[in-house]
């Protein structure tokens, strides 16, 4: 079944957060931002993370997706935001000018991208001399590990094992991704890992009414409304009571980070 990125009903699905501290404090720690004028957001989804290269010192942030739709929530999304511009294309093919960007992110975009290699080279391209590239995503271990109070996307594959073979086949290990990387010519690749919060739930009703809208999570669109019901019957009975503790959910992801 799969994510219809195209349907104006998705449009507003990877609007709803906001980049999680812990991202913001590796992303100093890994990119000089006092020498980024120019970013760049390839698959920026929603925005949320044009917005965070903005705060972290970005001077001017360019935002680009291959959905119509999904670009307009991300410009009402951004729309306080005055330095972010946006720009329709794919990885593959960005239209954008060579030599024009300091910092390039690419931020769970390739689990979606079918040839490493093109995407890869158009990075390579834009990126300008001694530019950076982060390309942030799971590996097929980030994705399946036990379900949990924290980790709750576990469940998903514990409830429904066919997802297993659907998310693995989507998703690169960490070393194909290396690889490309260095075809492409980039350099002093380093490689990461993060336990990044998705959001903090105050009751648990409010993440199973996320898990029943679908919201940002692709995988969730490989079920019907019958099986997301079951998912949600059975996260409900699986997580602990949290009346009066809030739920943190969290994802761990593997980042990517190189030089031209």
């Amino acid at each position: 079944m799969g994510i219809n990125f195209h349907n104006q009903a998705n449009r507003t699905s990877y609007t709803t957060r906001t980049a999680d501290q812990s991202w913001l404090e590796l992303l100093k720690k890994i990119v000089p931002f006092e020498n980024v004028s120019q970013a760049l957001d390839i698959g920026c989804g929603g925005g949320i993370y044009s917005k965070a290269l903005s705060d972290l010192g970005a001077t001017s942030v360019t935002a680009l997706d291959f959905s119509e739709a999904i670009l307009e929530g991300a410009k009402e999304n951004c729309r306080d935001y005055h330095n972010i511009s946006f720009a329709y294309g794919t990885a593959y093919e960005t239209a954008l000018e060579s030599n024009s960007f300091d910092l390039l992110l690419q931020r769970a975009l390739i689990h979606h991208i079918k040839d490493l290699d093109t995407c890869f080279h158009e990075a390579f391209r834009l990126i300008q001399d001694n530019g950076h590239i982060v390309v942030q995503d799971r590996t097929p271990e980030d994705c399946l590990l036990e379900g949990d109070n924290s980790h709750v996307r576990g469940y998903f594959f514990e409830c429904f094992p066919r997802l297993i073979e659907t998310e693995a086949s989507r998703r690169y290990k960490s070393h194909v991704v290396m690889d490309a990387l260095k075809e492409a010519g980039f350099k002093n690749i380093k490689v990461m890992q993060l336990w990044e919060t998705r959001k903090v739930y105050q009751q648990k009703k409010q993440l199973l009414h996320d898990i029943s809208e679908r919201t940002g999570r692709s995988i969730l669109h490989e079920l019907d409304d019958q099986e997301l019901q079951l998912l949600i019957n059975h996260i409900d009975d699986s997580l602990l009571d949290s009346t009066n503790t809030p739920i943190i959910e969290k994802d761990r992801w593997t980042i990517w980070v190189a030089e031209k």
